[in-house]
Parts: structure tokens; C-alpha cells; sequence
């Protein structure tokens, strides 16, 4: 039970004092206030006039105590809004009469009050408030962290994000960013006439990636249902209705591993643009870098820990096969090769299964040997067809997907194609995507959407879709390497499982 620790015993009956005080230490009803960024401009001119204080004015400022020192009838504190520190100075003969000696041992660090008073220029030459009125309106009973350490235990931070919010200024400053990082992608694309849509979350079949659903059960329909792992193939499905220009921004769900880039739930932006091609997206990726660069204003050359990525436009662009030899190093006549190409893993000691379809070999040595020396923002083009079962065949070798995906600082941060929209290839490879997961058991496998290929039957114009991870994006803009520290609340062990393990 947290009431039982000692420190938060003796802070409830601090709180208990101030109630048989005659002062609520939980009032409902508070002053309209300015915030600190407000006083410290308004009232910069007090620093410049000669009595360094105007008593005529009447401020109210609202914050956490974050720093207290009482000096015998007087004290200082330092006070925490939103958007950033502000300092109060209150005493026993400026408040109103016995008010002082009530709260002076009851008044504590963490603690959220009301401040109203003056502003004048300390001798050291602080803008402070002196208070006139000054009152407890939210009593904390658990003690913040000790100042010096702070709150550095990983567990404890992600587990209790409020806690470290208060702590550690600046993750609140990372998640502000990231609020005005989405904000921009959604305003980039609104400026471009795309219509912002909502799609199901609760989908009858998983589909729209290879990746293993959460399970759920709808009770009134007696039936499963799959969060979803992406919503596109209900976006592609109004681009067959009429909806020419379409985007959403959301969560997915994948019931896999956890790592320093993956969270069972994440945020994507998955946008559709009828008679587009998969070069159309590439162009309008890197508007949308400048759009946000400019925003935000970054510079082009960003440090992402000992790494130095450049974002100026336009990206490299390089296809997937010769990305294999110009940047995996890989000999040019194993790469076409299965045996080859199995023997050349094997060499390295990267154990695969034998039966996989040249494509997927070939994305072993992708994944193995290019993907993390991708550290400037690099287009990889024309993909495998096997391994991109939702993208549209290239006229010109039909073995390619007219497919990219956007790597930055070794890391997937977007992928997108040509959307396949004939109806008879689209069943053909759904049929094999289950084929396979019936052969081999893969839980990532796609299932087959009767319904979409339906959809596609009456006609999807040419289309072209892609999709942003908005987690690994903000990482990259915020210098952040775990997806934990660009999430309010990332996926956690149950608490119990790591108290048993301590």
C-alpha cells in the first residue's frame, strides 16, 4: 500500500493540520493566473525603474513548489508552470495575520499553490512576486525525488511519466515537440488537400502488414476481432468510393517483441493519393522534411548520438539489389543466387530456413548488411515482389515492386509503393500469403480479405500509399534512442513481475 511509507504518513498529517486549521488543502475554486513566461515579459521593466518593485499591480501565479528556503518570519520558493520557473517571496508580517506561522512547517516541496502579490527585483536581481495572499490549493503527499539525483531509474520513469515529468523538465520539452512534430505532419498534408480520415480499430480479419494481431472478442457478436496492425486496406477502400486524397493519423498494434524501436502499440501517418506513383510519394516525402525543418526550425545537419545526418534535399535514392553490393559489400553474383546467398549467410553465421522464396533471402542480407550503414536519409527502391504482397508489379520487370522504403540513422522510417488495384493479382497473392501461413505456421502472414478484393473489383484508380512511423520520426528530430522516451506511457512489465524479479 504507497500510504503506508513514513514520508507520505507524515505529509497526511500535514494535510490533516491544515484542514483542522480551517484550510482545505484541496480547494475547488481558484484565481484566473498569468503564467511565468507572461510575468517574467510583463513585468520586465521593473528590473529598469528605481524603487525595483510596483505595488500597484496585482499578480496571481499558480505552480508546484519545486525549491523552498524558509528563513526564520520569511521565505523564498520557486514555483513550476508549464512553461518554466518563476520565483515568490512570501513572509509573516506581508500575510494576512497568523497566516503564516499555520503554514510555515505545513508548506512543503511538490506542494501546488496559489501566489498573489507584486512584482519587485530581489537583491540579487530576480524578478520575484511578493505575496500578499498566498494558499495551499493541491497538498502533496508523496515527497518529489531529492533534488541532486533526481529521478534516474528507467523503470520508475516510463512507469510513473508523471513523476518524471515533474522531475525532469526537459522530457516534458520532448513531448511538446512531439505534439508540434504531429500537428505539422498533420497541417503539411491538409495544405495538399488530403482529407483526414478515421478507419475501424477493431478489425474481422488483420491485414495491411505482416505482423502477428492482438486477439479480442466481440460479445455481442459472439465473434474475434483483431486490433489493428494498419489500417490500409480500409484507406485503399475509400479511394475506391471517391476519396481521392486521404490520410490518417493513428495507432497500430502488433503483438510482438519489445526493443529500443518497437512498442506493441505505435503512431503512424498512412496517406493515399489516387493517380500517383510511388515516385509522386518520394517527392512529397521530402516536402514534407523541408515543411517540418522549416517549422521547427532545425538545422539541416542533425547530431543523432555519434552520428551526423544530413537531411538536405533531394535524399539518395538507390535500388534494393544494388544497395546489396554498393553499400552491403555483398558479391554481386551471390545476390541472385538462393544457394549462393544461403551458403554466404551460413559463412556469416545467420541461420535461416532453406524454403524461403528469394526475395525474403535477399532481405536477410538487406537486413544484415545495408540496412544499419544507412545513415543519411536514403530512399531503397524497387523491393522484391514476394516480399510486398500489397504493392503494384513494375511493368518493366515484373519481379519488382514499384516500392520504397526511407531509412535515417539505420532505422525503417517509411515505406510506400504503387498500390496494386488488379483485382485477380491482388486474390492470387493473398491466396499465396495464406498458402504460406498454412505451410509454415507464420503468424505474421496476411489473411484473406475477400471483402477488399471485392472493393477492388469495381475498379481503384492508380493509387499510391505510404506510411510514417511518427514514434521513430520524433526520435530522430529529438535526438532519442529508445521509442520509450517518445512515449507518455510505453508498454511495461505488470509491476509485480519486476518486484518478483528484484
Amino acid at each position: 500500500m504507497i500510504f503506508e511509507n513514513q514520508y507520505i504518513q507524515e505529509r497526511i498529517k500535514k494535510a490533516d493540520e491544515l484542514r483542522s486549521e480551517g484550510i482545505n488543502p484541496y480547494p475547488n475554486i481558484t484565481k484566473p493566473a498569468v503564467t511565468s513566461k507572461e510575468f517574467n515579459e510583463t513585468y520586465e521593466y521593473v528590473k529598469k525603474s528605481e524603487s525595483k518593485r510596483d505595488e500597484d499591480k496585482s499578480v496571481t501565479l499558480k505552480g508546484r513548489i519545486k525549491l523552498l528556503r524558509i528563513m526564520g518570519k520569511a521565505a523564498f520558493a520557486k514555483l513550476e508552470d508549464s512553461c518554466g520557473l518563476v520565483q515568490i517571496y512570501y513572509s509573516r508580517d506581508e500575510l494576512p495575520e497568523g497566516y503564516y506561522n499555520k503554514i510555515k512547517k505545513l508548506i512543503e516541496v511538490g506542494d501546488i499553490v496559489e501566489a498573489t502579490g507584486f512584482p519587485f527585483i530581489t537583491q540579487t536581481g530576480e524578478l520575484t512576486l511578493h505575496c500578499k495572499d498566498l494558499k495551499i490549493i493541491t497538498k502533496a503527499i508523496s515527497p518529489l525525488p531529492e533534488k541532486f539525483h533526481g529521478l534516474q531509474d528507467a523503470e520508475t520513469r516510463y512507469r510513473q511519466r508523471y513523476l518524471d515529468m515533474i522531475v525532469n523538465p526537459k522530457v516534458k520539452d520532448i513531448f511538446i515537440q512531439r505534439s508540434r512534430i504531429v500537428s505539422l505532419v498533420r497541417r503539411f498534408f491538409e495544405s495538399k488537400t488530403f482529407l483526414e480520415v478515421e478507419t475501424p480499430m477493431l478489425h474481422p480479419i488483420p491485414g495491411g502488414a505482416n505482423a502477428k494481431p492482438f486477439i479480442t472478442h466481440h460479445n455481442a457478436l459472439n465473434v474475434e476481432r483483431y486490433l489493428r496492425v494498419a489500417p490500409e486496406l480500409y484507406l485503399k477502400r475509400l479511394i475506391v468510393g471517391g476519396m481521392e486524397a486521404v490520410f490518417e493519423i493513428n495507432r497500430n498494434f502488433r503483438n510482438e517483441g519489445m526493443d529500443h524501436t518497437h512498442n506493441p502499440e505505435f503512431t503512424m501517418i498512412e496517406f493515399y493519393w489516387a493517380y500517383h506513383r510511388y515516385t509522386d510519394l518520394m517527392n512529397i516525402t521530402e516536402e514534407l522534411f523541408e515543411y517540418l525543418f522549416l517549422n521547427l526550425q532545425l538545422p539541416k545537419i542533425l547530431n543523432y548520438g555519434d552520428k551526423r545526418v544530413d537531411f538536405s534535399t533531394p535524399f539518395a535514392k538507390i535500388s534494393y539489389i544494388d544497395s546489396l553490393t554498393s553499400i552491403g559489400n555483398i558479391p554481386a553474383d551471390i545476390t541472385s543466387d538462393k544457394e549462393k546467398i544461403i551458403n554466404f549467410l551460413n559463412q556469416n553465421n545467420i541461420k535461416v530456413d532453406p524454403n524461403l522464396t528469394l526475395g525474403y533471402l535477399q532481405a536477410e542480407l538487406f537486413d544484415n548488411f545495408v540496412e544499419d550503414k544507412l545513415i543519411d536519409p536514403t530512399f531503397i527502391t524497387d523491393f522484391p515482389i514476394d516480399i510486398s504482397p500489397l504493392a503494384r508489379r513494375s511493368d518493366e520487370n515484373p519481379q519488382i515492386a514499384e516500392r520504397f522504403e526511407l531509412f535515417i540513422a539505420g532505422r525503417e522510417i517509411a515505406n510506400g509503393f504503387s498500390e496494386l488495384n488488379d483485382p485477380i493479382d491482388q486474390y492470387e497473392r493473398f491466396k499465396a500469403q495464406v498458402e504460406a501461413k498454412d505451410a509454415t505456421g507464420d503468424e505474421e502472414a496476411m489473411h484473406m480479405d475477400l471483402d477488399y478484393v471485392r472493393a477492388l473489383s469495381y475498379g481503384m484508380p492508380p493509387t499510391a500509399g505510404e506510411g510514417i512511423g511518427i514514434d521513430r520520426l520524433v526520435m530522430i528530430l529529438t535526438n532519442q534512442h529508445s521509442i520509450r522516451d517518445v512515449l507518455l506511457f510505453p508498454a511495461m512489465r505488470p509491476e509485480v513481475a519486476i518486484q518478483t524479479n528484484d
